[in-house]
């Protein structure tokens, strides 16, 4: 399999926690990956993901632009070539500080994707 991230329909997530996420999937169950799934995710400036935790830990590669991730009370600069691991039940955030879309991509185990 083969593809192209402009060719993806995307979602904006829709959640009194959020403001200004985008998510694009582009590998899961459904292209035989059984048991995860890789994603894009793209931040408006002035966006940030819920602050929240959960049972799964995710993998997070950082694409474009410049944030702050938040693991557990401690904050990180994040720019282009940047990696984070969250580990399980962590509470963690993405916020977008800077002035372009922030771009990541993010591997959940399947039931991390909602």
């Amino acid at each position: 399999m083969v593809g192209h991230l402009n060719n993806l329909d995307g979602v904006t997530i829709q959640s009194d926690l959020v403001q200004g996420v985008h998510m694009k999937v582009l590998v899961g169950p459904q292209d035989g990956w059984s048991d995860h799934v890789m994603r894009v995710f793209d931040v408006e400036v002035g966006g940030h993901t819920p602050h929240h935790q959960h049972p799964w830990p995710h993998i997070n590669y950082i694409i474009a632009g410049t944030g702050d991730l938040m693991i557990d009370g401690v904050h990180h600069t994040i720019t282009a070539g940047s990696y984070g691991y969250v580990p399980q039940d962590t509470i963690h955030q993405f916020k977008n500080v800077g002035d372009e879309p922030l771009r990541f991509i993010c591997i959940v185990p399947k039931e991390g994707h909602k």
